[in-house]
């Protein structure tokens, strides 16, 4: 009874958390849909394959191999949301890559990746999600009995 007390709890706090309608919330965001094979340009012209990896694209082609190669895309258990792609790419210090040495992927806790918020276009950076969300594929989870309980996801 006391951890359902709990979970309830947690999961009130949370849905209280997420009903933020201040100045800063994303409640009314939404951009147009996007043309995953116009990303696909998008992802070529501005050169990101020399810092990251999805399968499928080739990286780094014709230049010197990459100081680091951060992967995206590829089978996840929790889908990538739209909103954590276009955050990514235009506040790429929000959320650093987890997994990386820190002097690979940061300098000074701001991420090494460049500013590209000046010289992309909303149609190239709504492409681009496009293209990077195509690249996610989710895994359902499957839950596995623990002494005759599930854990939670």
């Amino acid at each position: 009874m006391r951890t359902l007390l709990l979970f309830t709890s947690i999961v009130f706090c949370l849905f209280l958390a997420a009903c933020d309608t201040g100045p800063r919330s994303s409640i009314g965001f939404s951009l147009p849909d996007g043309d995953a094979e116009q990303g696909r340009a998008v992802y070529t012209q501005l050169q990101c394959a020399a810092c990251h990896e999805i399968d499928g694209v080739p990286q780094n082609a014709g230049t010197a191999e990459p100081a680091i190669s951060v992967a995206l895309g590829g089978t996840v258990h929790r889908i990538k949301t739209y909103g954590e792609l276009v955050t990514s790419v235009i506040n790429p210090s929000h959320r650093l890559a987890s997994g990386y040495a820190e002097e690979t992927i940061q300098a000074d806790g701001k991420s090494l990746m460049r500013n590209y918020n000046s010289v992309m276009t909303v149609d190239e950076l709504i492409d681009l999600v496009a293209f990077l969300q195509s690249k996610y594929n989710l895994q359902k989870f499957t839950p596995t009995k623990y002494r005759g309980y599930y854990p939670m996801g």
